[in-house]
């Protein structure tokens, strides 16, 4: 692809996201949804290949879905209260539509089936785009309605979406798909806790920006897309592969990792709530999620891969990857959890 083309796709997402944070009328942000939808597009389908552009034409047709939904929830309400206002979502259908439209958007179960097929059909680097910078747009407009969205449907889409991203990775090979449920999963954290401290909601994007964008980025610096091809990343480089192993269990959410901040914070929340029957559950789901992290760090760091002499000897050509970024995700990946208080108090 051009440098120049992509340049203006690029630039495109920032000004589809800046849009949609900058509005408060529902035109302009369903408008700033569809320029970022139209934006990744064709950095989806840049390689050609048909795997690509499957996943390409089930993203648009689900983020077209969810836009046509937007727009008529928004209509509906506008009609009924006479108001575009994005503060001002009080027509009930409006508000049930909406959240439905903004849960397939990013990936909230039940309505999350296209995030895994889309994500295993498209490179690191754009996967890496579709599971965080794409997420931010949507969150806002979450974060603004949350106050006339229904409570219990708000829990019901975090307990689902937590249970189904904990079980769904159980069973997966490819490492791209264990992102995409992981994603499921963490959504589902951030959805349960938006009614009661939306800081919480927005603490934990962050640090799901920061693991999730730190493991992509491992798993471009060492090739790997499936969980056989980890146990080769020993061999390869030893330092990262320790890395990408504790960013891992980071985003399981052990402590005295970053990971472990988020949860501790909702769970607390949900406790003050009096709701801890639901705070049991969500924790119980992380311990489910935690059994898949925990088994691509068995392969990465306690499995040797069987080479025979005449093999391939990928680890001895040399990275032209740039490695500062990588290096500063991982640092806050792991070791954030010190600054909870300096954290908690710039959020509220």
């Amino acid at each position: 692809m051009s440098p120049f083309v992509l340049m203006i796709l690029l630039s495109s997402l920032g000004l589809g996201t800046t849009l949609t944070f900058a509005s408060s009328h529902w035109l302009l942000a369903w408008m700033g949804l569809e320029i970022n939808t139209l934006a990744i597009a064709p950095l989806m389908a840049q390689h050609h290949h048909p795997r690509a552009i499957e996943a390409t034409t089930k993203y648009f047709l689900t983020q077209a879905t969810a836009a046509a939904m937007i727009l008529f929830a928004s209509t509906t309400n506008a009609w009924m209260t006479g108001e575009w206002s994005i503060n001002n979502l009080s027509n009930p259908l409006a508000s049930t539509m909406f959240t439905a439209a903004l849960a397939l958007k990013i990936g909230l179960a039940p309505v999350h089936f296209w995030m895994p097929e889309v994500l295993q059909g498209l490179d690191l680097l754009t996967g890496l785009i579709l599971s965080t910078w794409q997420k931010l747009a949507p969150f806002a407009l979450i974060v603004q309605t949350a106050h006339n969205i229904d409570p219990l449907l708000l829990t019901l889409l975090g307990v689902t979406s937590t249970l189904v991203g904990g079980w769904g990775g159980l069973n997966q090979t490819q490492l791209r798909k264990i992102l995409a449920y992981s994603s499921i999963a963490h959504m589902g954290w951030m959805v349960i806790v938006i009614q009661y401290a939306p800081q919480l909601t927005l603490l934990a994007l962050g640090t799901y920006i920061i693991m999730t964008s730190a493991t992509f980025m491992t798993l471009k610096m060492s090739m790997t897309t499936k969980i056989n091809t980890l146990a080769t990343t020993w061999s390869k480089s030893p330092t990262l592969a320790s890395m990408t192993a504790l960013v891992l269990l980071s985003l399981g959410g052990l402590p005295p990792l970053t990971g472990f901040m988020p949860k501790w914070m909702i769970l607390q929340e949900l406790t003050k709530q009096d709701l801890p029957t639901i705070a049991t559950m969500m924790a119980l789901t992380a311990v489910i999620s935690l059994y898949f992290y925990l088994r691509l760090c068995y392969t990465m760091t306690l499995t040797i891969s069987p080479n025979t002499n005449n093999s391939v000897t990928p680890w001895r050509t040399k990275t032209t990857q740039t490695t500062l970024p990588l290096a500063l995700l991982i640092t806050a990946a792991l070791g954030l959890l010190p600054m909870t208080p300096t954290i908690m108090m710039l959020t509220t």
